[in-house]
């Protein structure tokens, strides 16, 4: 993906080069139009924290505002690549089903790639990103190490296909309102991958919709 010039110095970064020069040639009023600007640059509309403080949850990048959500989307494509990584690599020689397989080492073979590009991302974004699974992704590894033939196939389905529904909607959410360039690109190739492996492991047809989350109901869910 083209990310912007990254040889440009950072939006606060060119503010403040300006605010000394804006302040002699004005004075009093020259600062006071000088500071609107800059909240009104780095404050987006309507975009609050949920505590209702904006400044206290986001950071001005040179792509944009960071949000809480924006950094909760990276560690959630980092965090899923952590332990979708080495269970898809383990479909290939322990899945009992060839399409169990080819489709663990598809999964594999795009979060290795995934993986790459949010470290790269976080790197550009200053933000920290785990490195172990968490305690219900080691649950399931456990649980997997446990399990042969049939039984892998249908938990490996089954646990993967319920993980990649939780990141879709967390990843959907963003997608529809980062202010953030950066992220917004990312996520967007992430949503279209994540749909895929959703399809992919329901080709198995081994996926229990029973036992998958329903969906919000119309009344818990902002109007269209």
């Amino acid at each position: 993906m083209d990310a912007p010039d990254r040889t440009r110095p950072p939006l606060g970064q060119r503010l403040r080069w300006r605010s000394p020069r804006s302040i002699e040639l004005l004075g009093v009023v020259g600062f006071v139009l000088v500071s609107t600007l800059t909240l009104v640059m780095v404050v987006p509309n309507g975009a609050t924290s949920a505590s209702g403080i904006f400044w206290n949850d986001w950071v001005q990048t040179d792509y944009g505002p960071l949000g809480p959500a924006d950094v909760n989307a990276l560690v959630a494509v980092r965090q899923a690549g952590l332990w979708e990584i080495p269970v898809g690599q383990q479909a290939v020689d322990h899945a009992q089903s060839e399409v169990v397989r080819d489709v663990g080492a598809t999964l594999a073979e795009d979060h290795l790639l995934m993986d790459e590009q949010v470290r790269e991302i976080a790197a550009m974004l200053d933000v920290r990103l785990p490195s172990t699974p968490n305690r219900e992704q080691q649950r399931w590894m456990d649980e997997l190490s446990g399990l042969s033939g049939a039984e892998w196939d249908r938990a490996f389905a089954n646990r993967l296909r319920y993980a990649h529904g939780n990141v879709l909607e967390v990843l959907a959410e963003v997608r529809a309102g980062t202010r953030n360039e950066l992220v917004r690109t990312f996520v967007q190739h992430c949503v279209l991958m994540v749909m895929r492996h959703i399809s992919l492991l329901e080709s198995t047809g081994l996926v229990e919709y029973e036992s998958l989350p329903e969906p919000r109901p119309p009344e818990r869910r902002p109007r269209p």
